[in-house]
């Protein structure tokens, strides 16, 4: 009901049309929260089994052998957090509803912390087959380090070193390439999602020709097709070219930008390659979980602390990683 859910009032109002169970939405706010707690703790110990292993991930039919293959991503993605101002205002409107009940109640428990920040970012890592088949996602609101440590964590559970072939697709951000090099020495290849190059020679294109100018869509097509079948030197030597063919500072600034964007990446930008092997070249399955995972914790007036946030969404990874019946394995289903 909770997953489903816009919020805890509407989750406990649904609870009760369909089951006759009567919870008020505090009061399920504190079972969800408490059961991801268990899920949570659960997962970090091990104590829930993966669905899948990567000795599972056999490549469709029509290519040659039994080789396996497994894909991995990371991603940040931001989520409303309550601010210490907002905990406050929630303090005081609890406190106004007691003194107009004009009844003795147990005094309220110390005040947490709220965040300094309305929007704080939390860490997704992501494991997946060619054929998205299969699927293993993790979540947290830890930094950088705790993320690295988390995919190794996933990535040994599901024994991805024995995969045939094991590929990272990122976006490029320099924390996540630094965690997969440091955590990952048993990757065949860790490529630059094509989007975010192409989404950064589009900011550079704007910039030097204008939004809309016919010539510069067409440098834009052309550069992005060298990337993607003649690889990154012969892309390299036309950017170098066209940029120092430019006049005037911010056209300048804006063809820095991106040779600097494209330098850092050099590694990651092997798209010949991938193509030759068969290896997907764009983080769309990394991206799209970014949104599954948050869909509960985002949405108008919807505010939490970063634990809180972290467990309802241990329930939801629960769910897609075809967990959910070892941990509930007695629930009775309906039968059509």
């Amino acid at each position: 009901m909770n997953l489903s859910a816009t919020s805890f009032i509407r989750a406990a109002a649904a609870l009760e049309r369909t089951a006759q169970v009567q919870l008020s939405g505090e009061r399920l706010r504190q079972v969800v929260e408490a059961a991801g707690r268990r899920v949570l703790e659960a997962q970090q110990d091990g104590a829930i089994a993966v669905a899948w292993h990567a000795e599972d991930c056999t490549l469709p039919d029509g290519e040659t052998g039994k080789k396996t293959r497994v894909y991995t991503g990371c991603d940040g993605v931001m989520v409303p957090i309550i601010t210490d101002a907002e905990k406050i205002k929630r303090r005081e409107r609890v406190k106004a509803k007691r003194r107009r009940r004009g009844k003795k109640c147990k005094p309220l428990p110390p005040r947490k912390r709220g965040s300094d920040l309305s929007w704080k970012e939390f860490k997704v890592a992501f494991f997946y087959s060619e054929d998205a088949k299969r699927q293993h996602v993790a979540f947290t609101h830890g930094n950088h380090v705790a993320t690295g440590r988390l995919l190794r964590r996933e990535a040994d559970r599901l024994r991805f070193q024995k995969a045939d072939e094991r590929v990272g697709l990122v976006d490029g951000a320099p924390w996540i390439r630094e965690q997969m090099r440091l955590h990952f020495a048993e990757l065949d290849a860790l490529g630059l999602d094509f989007y975010h190059l192409s989404e950064n020679v589009h900011r550079a294109r704007r910039k030097v020709f204008g939004e809309e100018a016919p010539e510069g869509k067409a440098w834009a097509d052309d550069l992005m097709h060298v990337f993607k079948h003649e690889g990154y030197s012969a892309a390299w030597d036309r950017i170098l070219a066209w940029r120092a063919a430019l006049r005037g500072k911010a056209k300048r600034e804006a063809a820095d930008r991106l040779v600097r964007f494209i330098a850092a990446r050099k590694e990651m930008i092997r798209y010949p390659k991938f193509r030759e092997r068969g290896w997907q070249i764009g983080s769309g399955p990394t991206e799209s979980q970014c949104k599954l995972c948050t869909k509960r914790l985002k949405g108008h007036g919807r505010r939490w602390d970063r634990p809180n946030a972290t467990v309802v969404a241990a329930l939801d990874t629960l769910d897609r990683n075809g967990q959910w019946r070892q941990v509930w394995p007695t629930a009775r289903y309906a039968t059509a």
